[in-house]
Formats: structure tokens, C-alpha cells, sequence
């Protein structure tokens, strides 16, 4: 009994050595943090002093040679600033704020940088140093508090974190809103994609959970009276949709229908594969154009099928316009597996954002034989539209080219139809 007694007291004497040990670590742990945080904050709120004085002196210059180099240091700074600023634990809606901000501004020294254009930038500059200049003072207000806690690491994280409403950053949140719109307002393109993203342009009618299943179950036959749960976005998601997930013998999968005009956006379905697997290409194709058909998608054409061990893995896009151009970036991928036909996913986002064409594009001719090198023989041509390198939608020219010799090499060539730029050019298989 002794013995036993002996054992206890050395085991609850370990323990509690043990304890200590774990809470001094963690202590130092914390420390430690709370320092590399403290240090953050300090090289951040240096480094946006030095960012607003050098967009100050960028407007006192029109020496090329001294403008030059104040913006270098905009926009070398700008890049380091947004590097503490994402390292700290702050609200996430004033760190993106920020970031945006402390970015446009980047981005546009190192425009004027390389374009040579310091009138626009000086300029902008004008108003933005203005601006800049008091964000810098409300930052140094509102980040005192870090500095008052006395190495406690949890008052350090409780002020980084709370609610924006209660936050020291709640002025500086709301004027970084402001500035940014007025300073940098967004570009058509920005503004394109952002309606895009929150499929601003969808004006269809809002349609219930039990409606949301009848669409999956028209378009996916094979999962019919399966068991269903349905749930809605979160309150942060860009645009509203039902997310149902379903169980039918050995099928789990789910499915994303938007909540205006019940578009399919995503399907994914598991199950096990079977030994059999013969399904053709050309039965791919059917079961595919029966698919579109049922959903209503009689502007989509196969561009692209690929094939493994398990499935057919199918691209298709949009053809629109008045020269039936393929519009690549308006896209729906399949996959159709090779033992039954069914579908086993399929992403539609892309085509349901729908992009915008310019259909009134010109399309200057090019003669291939003046334009590619003796003995290239132009297989294919057809009309499409893709990015340029300013992320333009472009009336293209889309040419399959072949090399006529030893290695006979064929290409993938885009050109501009109307200024002949050539976008893109790739070797095939």
C-alpha cells in the first residue's frame, strides 16, 4: 500500500512538473508571437510613413532621372507593405481594404514607370497623397492600442480581432472604402468581372428548394427519388444558391443551383467504377447533346474530348455572335463515365457568367500564304473569342497549321482579326 502511495505522489509530482512545463512553453509561445506581430506592426506603419512621403515627393519632380527613381521606391514599398499588412492578424474586411488600396497605388507607379506616363500620374497623385497622407495619421491612431498591452498576447489578439464596429479601425475601414472608390475607380474590365462573379446579370425568378431538386432530377435522370438534403449559401457567398446534396444506393454526391432561374452550376457524383467499360466516343457524344439538350443549352458546341481508364472528360463552349465565333471563356466541363454514361460532374460556372462580345468587331482578312513561312499548310480556321494580354475579349482567327517536312509539326495559332496580333500560339501533340 505503501508502494502504491510512494507511485501516486511521484506521478502527480511529474504532473504537475509537466503542467509547467506545458504553460511555460505556451507562455513562450505567446511572447514570441505577440513580438513577431509587435515587429510586423512596426515595420508596417514605417513603411506606409515612407510610402506617403516618397508619393509627396514624386509630385515635387520633372526630372525623368529623379522621378524615376521616387517611383521605384512607390512602387517597391507598396509590395513590402502589403507583405506586413497580410502577416498581421487583422479584421479581414480592414487588411483587404488596405491591400487594394496600398496595391492600386503600386500598381499604377509601376505603370507610369514603364509607359513613361508621369502627367496621369502625377495627376492622380494629386489627389491620392491627400488621402494617403491622412489613412497614415488614422492607422498611427488606431494602432495604439497594440502598443499598450503590455506584452499580453491576448488583449493583442482580442483588439486585432473584434468586431469591426467596436474596432479602433472602424474610421480608417470606412475611409479606406471611400478613397478607394474615388481614387481608383474600377476599370470596365474589374467592373465586368465583379458583375460577372455575382451573376449581376441574371434576372430570372427565384425558385424554391423543392423546385431546385426537380431541375437536378430533369437534368440527372439517374438520381431520381434519391434522398436529398438542401441547405443555402452563406451570407458571404457573391450570389445566391442551393447546395443539395444526395444519397441513392451507392451515388453520394452534390449539386450547386442558383437560386434565380435555377442554373446548374456545379454536379459532382461518386460511386464505384464497374469492370465494363465500353462506352464509346461517339456515344459520349449523344449522351452529351442530350444532356444540353434537356438543360436548354442550344448555343454549345464539343470542343475538346479526352479520355481516360475511368471517363470521358468533355469541353464544350459557347458559339454566339453574328460569325458563330466559339467564345471560349464562356466554357461547361463534363465527365461521363466509361462503364454506364452517366454523368459524373460537371462544372458550368464559367457559362453561366456569360461573357460580353463586342460583335461589332472588324475582321480584316489575312492571306496565310503571305503571313506563315513557305510550306505551312493551314488545316483549320474558324472564328473565336479569347483574352488578349490586357484581358480584352478578342475577335480571333483560330488557325490549326502544319509544317510541311521531316518532323511535320503542327500548331495552334490565334490572331487578332482586326490589328493581326498574334495572342497565342502552341505546339500539339
Amino acid at each position: 500500500m505503501k508502494s502504491l502511495v510512494y507511485l501516486l505522489s511521484i506521478a502527480v509530482i511529474a504532473l504537475g512538473f509537466y503542467a509547467y512545463d506545458v504553460r511555460s512553453d505556451n507562455q513562450q509561445l505567446k511572447q514570441t508571437i505577440h513580438a513577431q506581430y509587435t515587429n510586423s506592426l512596426s515595420s508596417a506603419s514605417e513603411k506606409l510613413s515612407y510610402l506617403e512621403r516618397s508619393v509627396a515627393q514624386s509630385l515635387l519632380f520633372q526630372d525623368e532621372k529623379a522621378l524615376q527613381n521616387e517611383l521605384d521606391n512607390i512602387w517597391r514599398t507598396s509590395n513590402e507593405l502589403r507583405s506586413f499588412i497580410s502577416s498581421l492578424p487583422l479584421n479581414q474586411e480592414v487588411a483587404n481594404q488596405w491591400l487594394r488600396y496600398i496595391g492600386k497605388i503600386g500598381d499604377e507607379a509601376k505603370r507610369a514607370s514603364t509607359n513613361g506616363d508621369y502627367e496621369t500620374w502625377q495627376k492622380k497623385m494629386n489627389v491620392v497623397h491627400n488621402n494617403l497622407e491622412k489613412l497614415t495619421e488614422e492607422w498611427a491612431v488606431a494602432t495604439a492600442q497594440f502598443y499598450q498591452n503590455d506584452g499580453d498576447f491576448d488583449k493583442w489578439k482580442q483588439v486585432a480581432k473584434m468586431d469591426l464596429e467596436e474596432s479602433p479601425f472602424k474610421n480608417l475601414a470606412s475611409n479606406l472604402k471611400t478613397y478607394t472608390e474615388k481614387d481608383f475607380p474600377l476599370t470596365t474590365s474589374e467592373s465586368d468581372w465583379l458583375k460577372k462573379r455575382d451573376l449581376k446579370h441574371i434576372r430570372d425568378r427565384e425558385i424554391t428548394k423543392d423546385e431546385a431538386i426537380q431541375v437536378l432530377e430533369k437534368l440527372v435522370p439517374g438520381i431520381q427519388d434519391a434522398t436529398y438534403t438542401v441547405s443555402k449559401n452563406k451570407e458571404d457567398a457573391p450570389y445566391p444558391f442551393y447546395h443539395i446534396q444526395f444519397v441513392k444506393g451507392s451515388r453520394v454526391g452534390y449539386a450547386d443551383i442558383t437560386v434565380k432561374g435555377g442554373h446548374l452550376i456545379s454536379f459532382l457524383s461518386e460511386r464505384p467504377v464497374q469492370p465494363d467499360r465500353n462506352i464509346t466516343q461517339e456515344k459520349v457524344k449523344e449522351l452529351t447533346n442530350q444532356f444540353i439538350k434537356r438543360a436548354g443549352y442550344d448555343d454549345l458546341q464539343i470542343i475538346e474530348m479526352r479520355e481516360n481508364h475511368e471517363a470521358w472528360h468533355v469541353h464544350l463552349a459557347r458559339v454566339a455572335g453574328k460569325h458563330n465565333a466559339i467564345v471560349y471563356p464562356d466554357g461547361i466541363q463534363m465527365k461521363i463515365s466509361k462503364d454506364s454514361g452517366e454523368l459524373l460532374g460537371l462544372n458550368a460556372m464559367e457559362y453561366v457568367q456569360k461573357e460580353t462580345i463586342n460583335d461589332d468587331q472588324p475582321v480584316n482578312p489575312i492571306d496565310w500564304k503571305q503571313f506563315f513561312r513557305p510550306n505551312t499548310v493551314v488545316e483549320e480556321e474558324r472564328f473565336i473569342y479569347t483574352e488578349n494580354e490586357a484581358y480584352q475579349l478578342r475577335l480571333c482567327y483560330e488557325v490549326i497549321a502544319r509544317f510541311e517536312d521531316n518532323i511535320n509539326e503542327t500548331y495552334r495559332v490565334v490572331v487578332d482579326t482586326e490589328n493581326h496580333d498574334v495572342l497565342k500560339v502552341e505546339q500539339l501533340p
